[in-house]
């Protein structure tokens, strides 16, 4: 935490190419943005040849990154890849969520390592204690922290699953105005002070039998080399020396000063004599970088070149990973970031250099090598040119003299805008020569980070993506009654846009922006544009060739730059259009809500349906899995027996009905797979014989992040990847009533105080039969109060998805800088069965709905089901639907064909 910031209410395109080439250079063709990239400035240089050590992985922390058990869901925070965060102690009143105990559960699960705890945020204000140091208020002896700090270790101690793996920091900026900002005069007092916290908490843990709590500090807000040195050293002399050294770089300049601070800090040790202490730096970048590829890259590079952890920076609220994950269960820009990073897990990273290391806002870049399984990756962004990469250090024993070479790209898509798998903009082979291989990919987008893989050739590559047909810059449509915005990025304090700039002041009834679009063939499209909406859902009239087609409803989001995406549906003829979208559907009645600001409109194809391949050499492994390079029919599987597993990040644009496919390979006997869906157990028929499988189930998925999971539990199989596709068959058995039931709250029995309200016109909910929208309020907050779901004819006892589409804009008041977002839950009975508790994330408005999905297993044949809440209120509810998780029956079939779908 730092300073409040003040908020300022206010109020290109993409086509893939490819340019194969079997020699030395090897240039490629990328997102082709507008205007032209310039030509590629010196060389992000690579010597795989040199590794720098094994792949740490801690850079990707999160201050308040997680909210509450379930916010963020767990596909997010798994595929994430978070290791380490820090939150506030049980019961602090500095925020209403983030509790660390409430967290735990989910962190340590999805892999967390260290659980750091803020001790100062039981404090409710900020600077804590109005920024005075407390004293003895009731004059016995003890000074006044020493209690509190005792009682959140206490509650750590015997509460927690495994305090083991916590991390207690006392003071947390304590020269940035927390008690003892002036050195010269206050160093005495915080080195006595250090003493009496780092006592007090060891001796929680030695009371219960714990051993060692580890303790991290001091906290500053930025380098000092002074207080520093004078801190270690009085800390070996007390034997009070930290486990982890803390302090922050929050300041854009810091992209260039860190290394610096790091060299210095490692001087001390040695000139003091300490073994080395790890570093953690609890909070770094500014909200100009959350979200953003190219800007995160820049920061988690330079990290992990140092070896260190590191947490991003906590400016709005908890539960969002840093504004690095959207909506309830979705990605964004920042999180593929995170993914791509995370599943670096394993190897060794290699040697880069930068064209200018250490300075900021330029193109950076980290490296690995994975020599088991024969893959070396590339994450780089930050710069405005085309990026020449020199590749050195490639063993052709490892990769043999022809390599395959694939890109992907990653967009800025706003903090709630929903990233899907970031598209293959190259894929193709290239011949190694003297162990080099050189790469172009085209670039002017500075927002952008790329991942470039190397491996063996595969069997089935992938291909370069068809799907994006347009993308268009809001201030590059044709604008009226609108005003264009530059979004600079020198301003720390706000949101990047898209291509720098954006459209606002659209709220008269002329304000409109048009664009034309070229589509190859007639069928279907989806039109995704990211926009923000200030703290309301909103509408606009989108108009196609001038004639009205269709309202498109924004849900809220936190202010007009925190934007997100809102898809529609479009069927197009081939051919030019014209696209208009308009605040007024007449031309002379504003529609409600539609001062929404503009900023990107992506046209994708999805006349194939929506559909993703996630290849084996993406995928995460587990227990002995690897991939295999030997066999023809599977180069670059993964080859699973056993406990062997891969795990498979896929993303959705819609709650619905997928099919999920396994295609595998086998060389002998048959094999049994196991499919898991965000943890629930999806059967698939065996394959037999030897021979390329694929095996498919439909399922009905969440919107957003699903972590899928294979395993061969009965023989030996090679898994080439999963693919996802949602098409016309998928949609109608969303339709299908004997699959799914779907019911207007408003329909639904009423028990107490809950009772249906009418919603504002501008509401982005369902509208009933009479075309007015309304949802159920006031459920929970006593045991009566609630809303019943009487199960349907056939809806017997199994594996359900429960989708409730809900509002939650609960606060508390606001005692500092920060958002007091207040996550809201539901108890969901079956009715001679069990109960489970859904998390709802505050979503900005009392109207604007998202879709929540809450699996259930339901083990009575008709067991009505019932939400509430006895001690709170849950959200306001606009729809239910109740889905079988599985409909129709798994099949494998044998088949000749690969992954490599163009989509």
């Amino acid at each position: 935490m730092t300073a409040p910031h003040a908020r300022r209410p206010r109020r290109r395109a993409l086509l893939p190419a490819i340019a194969a080439s079997a020699g030395l250079a090897l240039t490629v063709g990328g997102l082709v943005a507008v205007p032209a990239s310039a030509a590629p400035a010196d060389p992000l240089s690579v010597d795989f040849s040199q590794t720098t050590g094994a792949f740490r992985g801690g850079a990707t922390g999160t201050l308040y990154g997680l909210g509450d058990d379930g916010v963020p869901s767990q596909a997010v925070l798994d595929g994430a890849h978070i290791t380490n965060t820090s939150q506030k102690p049980p019961q602090g009143a500095q925020h209403p969520s983030g509790d660390a105990l409430q967290v735990e559960k989910s962190f340590f699960a999805g892999g967390g390592q260290d659980l750091y705890v803020y001790v100062q945020d039981m404090y409710p204000d900020w600077p804590y204690n109005g920024g005075k140091r407390p004293g003895d208020a009731n004059g016995d002896g003890v000074w006044d922290y020493l209690p509190i700090l005792k009682q959140a270790v206490e509650d750590v101690a015997t509460k927690s699953q495994d305090p083991s793996k916590y991390v207690f920091i006392p003071f947390n900026e304590p020269d940035g105005g927390n008690w003892y900002p002036n050195w010269s005069t206050q160093k005495d007092q915080f080195l006595s002070d250090w003493t009496a916290a780092y006592d007090t908490i060891e001796s929680v843990y030695a009371e219960h039998g714990l051993g060692h709590a580890r303790v991290g500090g001091p906290g500053d807000s930025t380098w000092h080399a002074d207080r520093s040195a004078d801190f270690l050293a009085y800390a070996k002399q007390h034997s009070e020396l930290p486990d982890v050294f803390i302090w922050h770089e929050l300041g854009t300049n810091n992209l260039a000063t860190f290394r610096g601070h790091h060299d210095e800090y490692t001087a001390l040790l040695k000139q003091l004599d300490i073994a080395p202490i790890p570093v953690n730096i609890t909070e770094y970048g500014m909200l100009r970088d959350m979200s953003v590829p190219g800007q995160l890259v820049q920061w988690i590079s330079m990290f992990e070149d140092e070896k260190v952890d590191a947490q991003t920076a906590f400016w709005n609220y908890a539960g969002n990973l840093s504004d690095n994950s959207s909506r309830n269960n979705g990605a964004n820009g920042g999180w593929w970031m995170f993914d791509w990073y995370g599943s670096l897990a394993g190897s060794q990273t290699a040697a880069v250099t930068p064209p200018h290391l250490n300075t900021v806002d330029s193109l950076q870049g980290l490296a690995a090598i994975d020599a088991a399984n024969r893959k070396a990756t590339v994450l780089f962004g930050g710069g405005s040119s085309d990026v020449a990469l020199n590749l050195k250090g490639l063993d052709v024993s490892t990769f043999g003299k022809t390599v395959q070479v694939q890109v992907r790209a990653d967009r800025l898509n706003g903090a709630e805008g929903a990233s899907l798998q970031p598209p293959v903009i190259l894929s193709t082979t290239a011949r190694i020569q003297n162990g080099s291989v050189q790469v172009t990919v085209p670039n002017s987008d500075r927002y952008s980070a790329y991942q470039l893989e190397i491996t063996p050739q595969a069997t089935d590559p992938q291909l370069v993506s068809g799907a994006l047909v347009n993308s268009t810059e809001a201030e590059n449509a044709t604008i009226a009654n609108a005003t264009v915005y530059d979004q600079d990025p020198s301003r720390e304090w706000s949101f990047m846009a898209s291509g720098g700039k954006d459209v606002g002041s659209f709220n008269r009834a002329g304000s409109s922006a048009t664009w034309n679009v070229t589509v190859p063939t007639t069928g279907d499209y989806r039109l995704s544009v990211l926009a923000g909406a200030n703290q309301a859902p909103g509408q606009h009239a989108l108009f196609v060739d001038g004639a009205y087609d269709q309202l498109v409803k924004y849900s809220a989001d936190l202010g007009w730059t925190y934007r997100g995406t809102t898809d529609v549906a479009l069927h197009l003829t081939a051919g030019t259009h014209a696209l208009s979208l308009r605040a007024s559907k007449d031309g002379s009645t504003v529609l409600p809500g539609a001062d929404i600001t503009l900023d990107r409109f992506d046209l994708y194809d999805v006349n194939g349906g929506e559909q993703a391949v996630y290849p084996a050499v993406d995928a995460d492994l587990a227990g002995g899995a690897a991939l295999s390079w030997q066999q023809p029919a599977a180069r670059g599987y993964a080859q699973l027996s056993g406990d062997a597993s891969a795990t498979f990040y896929a993303t959705t644009a819609d709650t619905g009905y997928y099919d999920l496919t396994v295609h595998s390979a086998t060389s002998g006997g048959g094999a049994t797979l196991a499919l898991s869906v965000n943890g629930r157990a999806v059967q698939l028929p065996a394959t037999t014989g030897p021979g390329t499988f694929d095996s498919t189930a439909r399922v009905y998925l969440p919107q957003g992040v699903n972590e899928l999971t294979v395993r061969a539990t009965a023989g030996s199989a090679f898994i080439g990847g999963v693919s996802t596709l949602r098409g016309a068959a998928q949609k109608a058995s969303d339709a299908d009533p004997a699959a799914v039931f779907h019911s207007e709250a408003e329909a639904l029995p009423l028990s107490g105080a809950a009772r249906v309200q009418t919603d504002p016109a501008n509401s982005n909910g369902s509208a009933d039969a009479q075309g007015v929208v309304r949802d159920v309020g006031y459920i929970g907050n006593g045991a009566g109060n609630t809303l019943s779901i009487p199960r349907p004819a056939g809806f017997g006892a199994g594996d359900y998805q429960l989708v409730i589409a809900a509002a939650n804009a609960d606060k508390s008041a606001a005692i500092n800088y920060n958002p007091q977002v207040i996550s809201r839950f539901l108890d969901i009975g079956e009715a001679g069965g069990a109960s489970v508790r859904a998390a709802f994330r505050h979503n900005y408005s009392w109207n604007s709905f998202w879709d929540k999905t809450v699996p259930l297993t339901l083990t009575t044949s008709d067991g009505t089901l019932t939400l509430g809440n006895a001690t709170a209120y849950g959200p306001n509810i606009d729809t239910i639907t109740l889905a079988r998780f599985v409909t129709g029956t798994p099949a494998t079939v044998k088949t000749q064909t690969g992954l490599g779908v163009a989509h």
